[in-house]
């Protein structure tokens, strides 16, 4: 084990952990980091220390000797509202670059990564692929629903709401002070339950636990395991990359057209797979999705809080009914496949307990969980549109877009910065008919963060939220729903297109075509030539910006960060 060659020719390291009580029969052990985002940050993190030390139980209890660290992330949710969204984005590589750090400057036989949320299950996945060392994620849950199933997502249409005089402050007082019961991660498909769901769906974690609730006591009791399979895991031998292969990430996509999730893992997922050494694109997402079924009754898309998808039987449930279009022979981090997984659970009583639980709030699984010859719908849930805006591509959550708006022809209203656009929505400065440009906001622009409060203002306004739509070079909230369209790229900051975009240009928007472009100027239709000439000559007057940070993190981020299609990680 690599541990115990580094012992040999690293003669301080022994001393140095006897100073932390270490004995020479632990040194002797398989050294086996527990690396989580534990912390007093937010209700993601600051409950899993407990499933720290349970995981640190189960090494110990297998002969080997856990170490934990701690690289804490932030909360998006927190961030809203101010520049400090602008940070999560770089959070992600940030945290993966210190696990690195980490783990290489004392080197390890295997690891346990415990998180919760939006940057940080993508975070130990990156690290995971980077590391390659044996692994196994524990995920830390989902919190409760609150009163009448009220769940964190619902609050940014409460305070646009509040803001138009459509329900008062003290009934906005009462939401937020309701809407998180419990820690653990929000409870609806965003992006930190779509990225658990990932990282099972690609083999990392034991069966069946992402999306458990974050105070039951089956999710200690994963824990525990995970720290005993990280012992079996460094004697096995079995890495991450003899794991994840693109038929794990194919898999994993497909589960994502059937949980309909986030649309942030277009960021994800490629920024993971490029840590592994593989390749996936916006094709590979648009392929899979097209004809794929989608079958999860979970908000934001569906009716039902995100505990509710464990209760149903988890991802193997979705996997069942996705079996004969799945890759059944990948290797899993049980060390059995995927097929053999699946076969243990039918005997194992996981679907049992689950149905208990949804018997207790009088479902039944196809309540959650449709069946695949009855689905929500037939065509996934996410599109890339390409066209004279975004040559690259552009990301569109199809199934959380209004009907009217599936293809349209709006007028531009460009803004250089989301505050700029929000103040227009809410003074109703838009009308319907328009498209809401936002730009400057990618990786390289700001950080690329999320447009969440914007797209609530018009998702949750009855005139603006099935006539108008939102085009950014920027990011949603995987709790966002309306018509919104991120990910534009090339981004602005970089001279793309969306920087060239002028009031009234006319944009023609065509999701079933995966079209989004500029047709026309001052409101009239023109020639695909004579555009291509009036954005040419544009392009000649555009001049860069100065970059907006000039120091920290984002400076280094903004000058690192690739394209959103490509993943918005630093190369």
């Amino acid at each position: 084990m690599i541990s115990q060659e580094i012992r040999k020719i690293a003669p301080e390291m022994d001393p140095l952990r006897r100073g932390m009580g270490w004995t020479t029969e632990d040194l002797a052990k398989p050294q086996i980091i527990i690396e989580s985002t534990f912390g007093d940050s937010h209700p993601g993190s600051a409950h899993l220390l407990k499933f720290v030390d349970k995981a640190a139980d189960g090494v110990n209890q297998s002969g080997g000797k856990a170490a934990r660290y701690f690289a804490t992330d932030i909360c998006d949710g927190m961030a809203q509202g101010h520049d400090g969204i602008n940070y999560s984005l770089a959070s992600r590589d940030t945290i993966a670059s210190l696990i690195e750090i980490h783990a290489n400057a004392t080197p390890f036989d295997a690891g346990v990564f415990i998180s919760s949320c939006d940057k940080a299950v993508p975070s130990h996945l990156m690290s995971i692929g980077r590391l390659n060392i044996p692994a196994i994620i524990v995920t830390g849950g989902v919190m409760e629903a609150g009163p009448d199933l009220l769940t964190l997502e619902q609050i940014g249409a409460y305070s646009a709401m509040c803001q138009r005089g459509e329900i008062t402050e003290e009934k906005l007082t009462y939401y937020k002070e309701n809407a998180c019961p419990s820690c653990g991660a929000c409870s609806f498909m965003g992006t930190a339950a779509t990225m658990q769901v990932m990282a099972e769906a690609l083999g990392l974690m034991l069966p069946g636990s992402a999306l458990m609730p974050a105070t039951c006591e089956d999710l200690e009791e994963v824990a525990l395991k995970a720290g005993i399979q990280a012992v079996k895991l460094a004697k096995m031998n079995l890495y991450p990359k003899d794991i994840v292969t693109i038929k794990s990430f194919e898999n994993a996509i497909l589960v994502h057209a059937a949980i309909s999730g986030s649309s942030n893992s277009l960021l994800h997922l490629p920024a993971i797979a490029h840590e592994f050494g593989l390749y996936i694109d916006e094709k590979t997402f648009d392929s899979i999705h097209k004809n794929a079924h989608y079958l999860l009754d979970i908000r934001p898309a569906g009716k039902w809080p995100a505990q509710y998808f464990y209760y149903a039987g988890g991802v193997p449930a979705i996997m069942e009914e996705l079996k004969p279009l799945l890759h059944l022979d990948v290797m899993t981090v049980t060390g059995k496949t995927l097929g053999e997984n699946l076969e243990e659970l039918k005997t194992n009583g996981f679907y049992e307990k689950c149905n208990s639980y949804l018997e207790k709030v009088g479902l039944k699984k196809e309540d959650v969980i449709r069946p695949f010859d009855n689905p929500i719908g037939t065509n996934g849930s996410i599109s890339i549109l390409k066209g004279n805006i975004a040559p690259e591509g552009a990301v569109v959550k199809h199934t959380a877009v209004p009907k009217e708006m599936h293809t349209a022809i709006l007028k531009a209203k460009p803004f250089d910065s989301e505050e700029e656009a929000i103040e227009a929505v809410l003074k109703k400065v838009i009308r319907p008919g328009d498209a809401v440009i936002i730009r400057y906001e990618g990786p390289k622009g700001s950080g690329m963060p999320e447009m969440f409060y914007t797209t609530e203002a018009i998702s949750s306004d009855e005139e603006l939220g099935a006539s108008i739509a939102l085009i950014t070079d920027g990011r949603f909230s995987g709790a966002s729903k309306g018509p919104a369209i991120g990910h534009v790229s090339p981004e602005a900051a970089v001279g793309g297109p969306i920087a060239l975009i002028e009031e009234d240009d006319l944009i023609e928007i065509n999701i079933p075509n995966r079209v989004l472009q500029v047709i026309g100027v001052d409101g009239k239709e023109c020639s695909k030539e004579e555009i291509d000439k009036i954005f040419e000559q544009r392009k000649k007057n555009w001049k860069p910006r100065k970059q907006k940070y000039e120091s920290g993190i984002l400076k280094i981020f903004s000058e690192h960060a690739v394209s959103p299609m490509k993943g918005g990680y630093m190369k």
